[in-house]
């Protein structure tokens, strides 16, 4: 029995070493599951509304033998940093506190909060790296941006802030986006250090989406350009095809 299974573990062995030797030595199709961090600095009339914020992103993309990549990437933006002057001005007192139904002074908390999907397209250069599948990656993309103030109360129930009449006061905007992206792609030889970094900027051509803002008490309209500036980085799954282990004569 052993003399038997000797033969085949040897040619799998060897179709295992010819598959890791095309990977190092040749550009070959993969597909690439993408997660990754990035910490932006804001832009345009953006940076009027908030400070630096956070972003998780989530991205599917496929390169075929010519290195041109297509894929999709979402992604998540949330921040703590909200500098809209006098957005809580009409439900404050005197005092400068925010009272909540029964008169005590509520906790209320301004976030940043919302959310981009880009379909990319692109092409990774081969110019640094372990293998002719890591290097330089340019990306550009197409898609959505949508942002807002989120208005939160903790424990008390501040009846101005609640339900339909947080519309007043979030801000909402969306409208289409760009996305452009330097970086570098990094697929181990032996798969299991798999990374990217890069710089990337996204560009909001957006709307505001509420009619009236409660405290201007004026309508909410006019076009924006909101723009993101920040660094990604992240880890990476590559996929790649199985290769076809039949026996052939």
């Amino acid at each position: 029995m052993r003399v038997l299974l000797l033969p085949m573990v040897l040619l799998h062995a060897a179709a295992c070493a010819q598959e890791l030797k095309s990977i190092h030595q040749a550009a070959i199709p993969l597909v690439s599951v993408q997660v990754g961090y990035a910490h932006q600095w804001p832009g345009g009339d953006l940076a009027s509304r908030f400070r630096d914020n956070s972003n998780l992103g989530l991205g599917v993309w496929r390169k075929g033998e010519s290195q041109w990549l297509v894929g999709v990437e979402g992604s998540f933006l949330f921040g703590n940093k909200v500098i809209e002057p006098g957005i809580l001005s009409n439900v404050i007192n005197s005092a400068g506190q925010v009272l909540d139904q029964d008169g005590v002074m509520a906790d209320v908390f301004l976030f940043q909060r919302g959310w981009t999907v880009f379909g990319v397209g692109g092409k990774l250069l081969p110019v640094i790296g372990p293998n002719p599948n890591s290097g330089l990656v340019l990306k550009a993309g197409v898609g959505y941006m949508r942002h807002k103030v989120r208005v939160q109360t903790q424990k008390n129930v501040v009846p101005q802030l609640e339900d339909d009449y947080l519309e007043g006061y979030d801000r909402l905007s969306a409208g289409p986006a760009a996305l452009g992206y330097l970086g570098y792609q990094h697929f181990g030889k032996r798969r299991f250090v798999n990374y990217h970094i890069g710089a990337e900027v996204m560009a909001g051509f957006t709307q505001p989406l509420r009619a009236f803002n409660f405290d201007t008490e004026q309508p909410n309209s006019g076009n924006r350009f909101d723009l993101l500036t920040g660094i990604r980085a992240g880890l990476s799954l590559p996929i790649y095809r199985k290769p076809d282990e039949k026996f052939r004569y």
